[in-house]
């Protein structure tokens, strides 16, 4: 064993490796080398010619891989508060949509937004996420539905990757709502969608995969599945906003295309879900929009764990319905109102929100993968989703480097 870069001793680790519970190793190191995990294992195990150049103690802590907040609109200007209020008078969320709220308020925000104004206004939202250990995050844009706004919310997006200490993956999700200007003009904004705005932002590198909100207040299958066409062509996944409000079949189309993710899910069927499972797509639950709207209308938990579909767990950030930076906050939310074990729902912000972003590289501790990892103060990795309002993290290694270790 050659020498590594810096080695972190005395610490239990849950890999998240499955076949035994959390993937737990108990009085483990794991070595670093290169940004890469070099060795993990007992600490008795260890090769006796291990030298590093740091060595990192967690003081009987418990590690983890770098949580990973798979789907969030972190992106944005100004609030909406007073729909919150609104809701609460007994508005429905598509109510407030169709009268000129909803995603259309924050559009015309944004719209007025600078890039810099919109990089300045995001970072507090980022910054609480990373606090928790969140070590990669996906934005979307959509709040833009034009081609240079679009491209606006993807590079300011870009920008907050390159300026913190966290990987931020972006999406386009240009096919959010319909703009005012295209009112009655559905299939020509999608037209624009498919002919001007995925080709500008796969030529310029900006996104990294394509989103579309298929739903009856967004846009229908067939809409969809030329968003998904165009996004095909220019060599980009997609993911889906499917079956949140209603059964659209947008759990199979995702599946047709063999879609990274299919996410909400509250009305999606039991066939949807067969669909997932052959295509090898991910279900990523969201239970800070289910709060939010008061939802009752459960996903499909028992269909998704008897077809064997991975399920993530991610805050869904957004102004709107889940006004959520705190993905601790969703691992209790999946167990109180999904049901989900407290083993699935941490699963479900580690291995399966990798895989939701396509990232091979990362989500469980083993040797060759990125060294992203997460240091808690906890008993036990079931902390993690038992404590509501608790922040045990004390410890961020990103990439292989040091973001914060308290000792």
């Amino acid at each position: 064993m050659k020498s590594c870069d810096r080695l972190v001793v005395n610490v239990q680790v849950a890999t998240m490796q499955p076949g035994t519970p959390y993937g737990a190793i108990r009085d483990a190191a794991l070595a670093i080398r290169a940004g890469r995990i070099a060795w993990v294992g007992e600490r008795r195990a260890m090769p006796a010619d291990l030298a590093a150049r740091e060595e990192l103690d967690g003081r009987g802590c418990w590690l983890t891989p770098g949580l990973v907040d798979c789907h969030t609109h972190l992106v944005y200007a100004g609030n909406r508060a007073d729909e919150f209020e609104q809701r609460l008078g007994g508005a429905s969320y598509e109510d407030i949509a169709r009268a000129g709220g909803g995603i259309m308020a924050t559009v015309r925000a944004t719209r007025a937004a600078s890039e810099d104004e919109l990089v300045a206004a995001s970072p507090p939202r980022l910054r609480r996420l990373l606090d928790e250990g969140v070590t990669t995050v996906e934005i979307k844009s959509g709040y833009g539905l034009d081609t240079a706004n679009e491209l606006k919310l993807l590079r300011a997006a870009r920008r907050l990757g390159e300026a913190g200490r966290i990987d931020v993956r972006t999406t386009l999700l240009a096919a959010h709502a319909l703009p005012p200007e295209y009112e009655g003009r559905a299939d020509a904004y999608v037209a624009l969608v498919c002919d001007e705005i995925v080709p500008a932002a796969a030529q310029a590198q900006l996104a990294d995969a394509v989103d579309v909100f298929c739903e009856r207040i967004g846009f229908s299958a067939g809409q969809t599945r030329r968003v998904f066409e165009a996004a095909r062509a220019q060599g980009l996944r997609v993911k889906l906003h499917a079956d949140q409000l209603s059964d659209s079949g947008g759990a199979a189309l995702a599946a047709e295309f063999a879609a990274l993710s299919a996410d909400h899910l509250e009305c999606a069927s039991e066939a949807g879900v067969k669909a997932m499972a052959r295509a090898g797509t991910v279900a990523v639950l969201l239970p800070g929009a289910f709060y939010c709207l008061r939802e009752t209308r459960l996903p499909p938990i028992d269909a998704l764990r008897t077809h064997e579909v991975p399920m993530a767990i991610a805050t869904d950030c957004n102004p709107g319905t889940s006004p959520v930076t705190s993905l601790l906050l969703m691992l209790n939310m999946a167990c109180t109102l999904f049901r989900l074990t407290p083993e699935e729902a941490l699963a479900g912000t580690t291995r399966a929100a990798a895989r939701a972003l396509g990232l091979a590289d990362r989500g469980v501790l083993a040797p060759g993968l990125r060294a992203d990892l997460a240091l808690w103060n906890i008993g036990s990795p079931a902390e993690l989703a038992y404590a509501v309002g608790a922040n045990p993290c004390v410890g961020i290694v990103r990439d292989g480097d040091v973001a914060r270790w308290e000792n």
